[in-house]
């Protein structure tokens, strides 16, 4: 997934504030589902929700004002419950900018977790 830097993303330097990495991800990751045929409206709606148990997150090097960011995700792990995507960040000079980890657990309406359904999983193995 592209991402082109705006003014709004950064600091007062010109920088991407650290924070807006998270909404990069998980639009990374929703669009990731998407095109595994797992929407996440599709999936609300089947009474799925999958909440955030962990974040990891290395910055090597700085966004700047005015880059497009590539966001390389992938699923490296599917369990009963939880989902663990990875994440490489380059920007338009192919230089890595930042690596993560998101750990995805499956839960209820009431936010208990709950198996991931046996479909789903198939889907975005």
């Amino acid at each position: 997934m592209k991402i082109k830097i705006y003014y709004h993303d950064t600091d007062g330097y010109g920088v991407v504030y650290y924070a807006n990495y998270l909404k990069y991800l998980e639009e990374a990751r929703t669009e990731l589902l998407a095109e595994k045929g797992c929407p996440v409206k599709e999936l609300f709606e089947q009474g799925v929700f999958f909440v955030v148990a962990r974040q990891e997150i290395d910055y090597r090097a700085s966004a700047v004002y005015g880059d497009t960011l590539d966001i390389q995700t992938k699923i490296s792990k599917i369990s009963a419950v939880k989902i663990i995507f990875e994440y490489q960040i380059y920007n338009q000079h192919k230089k890595l900018l930042t690596e993560a980890k998101t750990v995805l657990v499956c839960v209820d309406k009431n936010l208990k977790p709950k198996a991931i359904p046996e479909e789903i999983r198939k889907k975005i193995s």
